[in-house]
């Protein structure tokens, strides 16, 4: 398949219901890959969609496919990989329990038109979307209550944007463990974070195109609930660097969550409780040195800065380089 749009999933679940509508939107002018992975069943098959084992993922990438763990969601990295080279312009990243409404995927366009977020700080940007006590993984615990005012609309040129979850959102443990009730974010237009505006966005339901491909990169070696997160934050740094904006959308899919066991999501979000805001400091004196040539080769510098701050580990930059030199936008 040789598509400019792209979905891309990893999962070890038999095919879903959220991975049969994404067949039938392959029969629209779509493409999709879902990455497998060990304890995904051996005859996993969707019509319309490419699946790649762990076997041919090998195949395919070689060392990066070797390097990367097993068991872990950055494996889904392959899958950008995979779509890159077959033309994506645009890839649009979910999950198997995110059931794809009617919008999904439907309004993407580079130039989005919205309210905007001029706050340096911490921003909530459930509360623009919801009356409700509620706020994204990721967010620091002390920014729960953080709401700056909206400030002018505009346009701006936004290379990734975060669409909303329904019924089940991306929230952390603690919320799951205090509340219990499903949510439905208003639609509204968009909001559009200026520089220096901090909210984490996830993998859920995100929209990269191309000039942010090389923003992608999962990090292997840290815990499952801050892999994403912590990837939004070097994003966001970057675009920065370049001119560019991060914008929030209305939900576009239905979370039926997967099966989680709550405890163990706190103690994998723990590092993002007691480390995020120095995270934040550091990616913006990072920002403030000024882009390099490339968005690549900025995103890159900045994972390695929190290497030597010790953020991530050593063991993450032999994968980084790897997915750098294979990633055809960017070579650091």
């Amino acid at each position: 398949m040789n598509s400019s749009r792209w979905i891309v999933v990893t999962t070890i679940q038999a095919p879903t219901r959220a991975i049969e509508l994404i067949s039938g939107l392959c029969q629209r002018g779509w493409s999709a890959v879902v990455i497998g992975d060990t304890k995904t069943p051996k005859d996993w098959m969707s019509p319309n969609i490419i699946y790649l084992s762990v076997h041919d993922q090998i195949e395919m990438f070689g060392e990066i496919a070797r390097i990367i763990p097993v068991r872990h969601y950055s494996r889904k990295n392959l899958g950008y990989l995979y779509a890159i080279r077959h033309g994506a312009k645009v890839i649009l990243e979910t999950d198997d329990d995110n059931i794809p409404g009617s919008g999904f995927g439907s309004e993407l366009q580079l130039r989005v038109h919205g309210e905007t977020i001029t706050h340096s700080g911490w921003v909530n940007i459930y509360r623009y979307f919801s009356d409700k006590l509620i706020w994204p993984r990721g967010l620091s615990l002390e920014a729960i209550h953080s709401v700056p005012s909206i400030g002018p609309s505009g346009s701006f040129d936004c290379p990734v944007q975060q669409y909303l979850a329904d019924d089940d959102p991306d929230v952390d443990a603690i919320y799951r463990l205090l509340y219990k009730d499903q949510v439905r974010f208003r639609e509204r237009e968009p909001i559009v974070l200026h520089p220096g505006a901090w909210c984490p966005f996830n993998s859920q339901n995100t929209a990269f195109f191309e000039e942010a491909f090389p923003l992608l990169y999962l990090p292997c070696h840290v815990s499952f609930r801050m892999t994403d997160i912590w990837r939004s934050f070097v994003a966001q740094s970057a675009l920065w660097a370049h001119g560019y904006r991060l914008s929030f959308h209305k939900a576009t899919v239905q979370q039926i969550r997967n099966d989680h066991d709550l405890m163990r999501d706190f103690c994998d979000e723990i590092p993002g409780y007691t480390r995020n805001d120095s995270i934040v400091k550091l990616l913006n004196d990072e920002c403030a040195k000024g882009p390099e040539s490339s968005i690549g080769e900025t995103s890159h510098r900045m994972w390695k800065a929190l290497a030597i701050a010790n953020v991530i580990p050593s063991e993450e930059l032999p994968i980084l380089d790897a997915w750098f030199n294979v990633l055809p936008q960017a070579v650091p």
